[in-house]
């Protein structure tokens, strides 16, 4: 996955271009929360491979928790962006007519 090109706009950006980037944005960033979910789960793979110490394996599997705990934090924070873009997409719609 390559790290996207941010470029600063000549002109102003058009609303509708803002909430495109705003979910683009969210996107990316659920990406990226995926390919840390699947590395968690060949950590754990790796580790039922390698280790036999219980120890060691319950160290792992905390520390896959927490980061699972975190993922989840960051989810509700991107579900909570989401809504407030579609509130204001809703919004707008009904202001239209």
């Amino acid at each position: 996955m390559s790290m996207p090109v941010i470029q600063k706009p000549e002109c102003p950006i058009s609303r509708e271009q803002a909430l495109t980037d705003l979910i683009e944005s969210i996107a990316l960033e659920q990406t990226a929360l995926s390919h840390i979910i699947n590395a968690e789960g060949e950590k754990i793979q790796k580790i039922l491979r390698v280790f036999d110490c219980k120890e060691e394996i319950f160290k792992i599997n905390e520390s896959v928790r927490e980061t699972l705990v975190a993922i989840t934090r960051l989810e509700n924070v991107l579900y909570s962006k989401l809504e407030l873009i579609n509130c204001k997409i809703c919004k707008d719609e009904t202001h239209k007519d």
